[in-house]
């Protein structure tokens, strides 16, 4: 199949929508919690993670780098299959980010990229083209130590702060002070998220640049208009809020508090921080969710959802292998086909695309519903049950009592 710019076009907008469908698929890392608490608004807390996933997708390039440069090796791969290769792995990792976003499961869209186009690559090149080295030391290595170290900082911060703040255990708003804290937090968690998982797409927009000869092997740092189109794309998808994700973490694995959310998300953004200055392209959703989980054991009296923390680490197993699965799938049809196989997974992309929209649509989670239980109120902690009676309450049973007094007797 011969390189034309159409397949480097066609390349760049799905990378853009993985982009779109990575924003709001991970805007539950950052604001799951604060929404909870009743620290932002809904709408509040994912515009203004919209606005630090832009800013931040602008800090570093280090993990663009790693996947430009380090998981596939391009200088073996032909120019005139490898964009095609690119295509049919976006295809696996969007198909993945669309199914675990209907299903309400916190995956890593990181997982579903790196696993579409390992298994597109393998199909249509073979195990040579992949460096099984890069793929341990800075995906496999990450993804099972990170979330366990973000999970024992937020076990220690949480016993931190409740220690620190033991005077206030018998007042049940007491430590709502962390929740200006969280807004701190939740924005420092949003932008270490634009600083992570924004640099993916850029690095995925760059491999292909450099394949067919559009940018220079030597250099692997994105261009200016790869990192302007890659954070706009991210900040658009984030503020679109992936509340059926926000649901889960928020109010799924445990019931948040303030100072547990606060906790979580010092976690979070520490260990994101870490990983982006190192190059390690981590799942910044594995980090996020471990520091929940973490948060909620390190709370005395606190409840985890074990059937929920089982399903999620289900389809943190499964990621990988599945979006690598797909992959390869639509690569094989591209290898038989070759220029109408390119055509043929673009359609059938479309189609399941939208079909998995429309199944959401049966079912519809929003700013509205997803944090009912909590957003109502406003508040994490426990409301009284007999709240004192309103005016009106009052002047009505006032007139009961008088309408009663009267009529005993008369």
């Amino acid at each position: 199949m011969e390189t034309a710019p159409l397949i480097i076009v066609l390349v760049i907008a799905l990378a853009l929508f993985f982009d779109f469908t990575n924003g709001f698929h991970d805007t539950a890392n950052a604001m799951a919690t604060p929404i909870a608490t009743g620290a932002l608004k809904p709408k509040v807390a994912v515009l203004l993670a919209a606005c630090l996933n832009l800013v931040g997708a602008f800090l570093s390039t280090e993990v663009a780098k790693t996947i430009s440069g380090g998981i596939v090796r391009e200088e073996q791969i032909s120019a005139t299959v490898f964009p095609a290769i690119i295509f049919a792995g976006l295809i696996g990792a969007i198909t993945w980010n669309m199914l675990t976003w209907l299903l309400g499961l916190p995956s890593s869209s990181s997982h579903a990229l790196f696993g579409g186009l390992i298994g597109a690559t393998l199909v249509g090149v073979g195990f040579t083209a992949i460096d099984f080295g890069v793929v341990l030391s800075k995906v496999i290595l990450p993804a099972l130590i990170a979330p366990l170290t973000a999970g024992l900082i937020a076990f220690a911060v949480t016993k931190i702060a409740y220690a620190v703040t033991r005077r206030y255990d018998s007042r049940p708003d007491g430590r709502d002070g962390f929740r200006w804290g969280q807004i701190f937090t939740s924005s420092l968690v949003a932008l270490a998220h634009g600083t992570n998982d924004a640099q993916k797409t850029m690095g995925v927009i760059t491999l292909a640049l450099i394949t067919v000869g559009w940018q220079s092997a030597e250099h692997h740092e994105p261009q200016l208009w790869v990192i302007i189109a890659c954070a706009l794309t991210i900040a658009l998808g984030t503020y679109m809020g992936g509340w059926r994700i926000i649901r889960t973490l928020g109010k799924g694995l445990t019931d948040v508090k303030p100072a547990q959310g606060f906790s979580a998300e010092t976690s979070t953004a520490a260990t994101i921080l870490a990983s982006s200055a190192l190059g390690f392209a981590l799942s910044t959703t594995q980090v996020a969710s471990g520091s929940v989980i973490g948060s909620g054991l390190g709370r005395r009296g606190s409840l985890v959802r074990w059937r929920t923390v089982g399903r999620i680490m289900v389809g943190w197993v499964l990621t990988l292998p599945a979006a690598a699965g797909v992959g390869a799938a639509a690569a094989l049809v591209v290898v038989w086909m070759g220029w109408t196989g390119v055509l043929i997974d673009a359609v059938l992309a479309l189609v399941i695309i939208l079909g998995l929209f429309w199944r959401s649509r049966r079912n519809e989670v929003t700013s509205a519903n997803a944090m009912s239980e909590v957003a109502t109120s406003g508040r994490a902690v426990k409301v009284p049950r007999n709240p004192p009676p309103t005016r009106r309450q009052r002047r009505m049973a006032r007139q009961a009592a008088a309408a009663e007094k009267k009529g005993g007797g008369a």
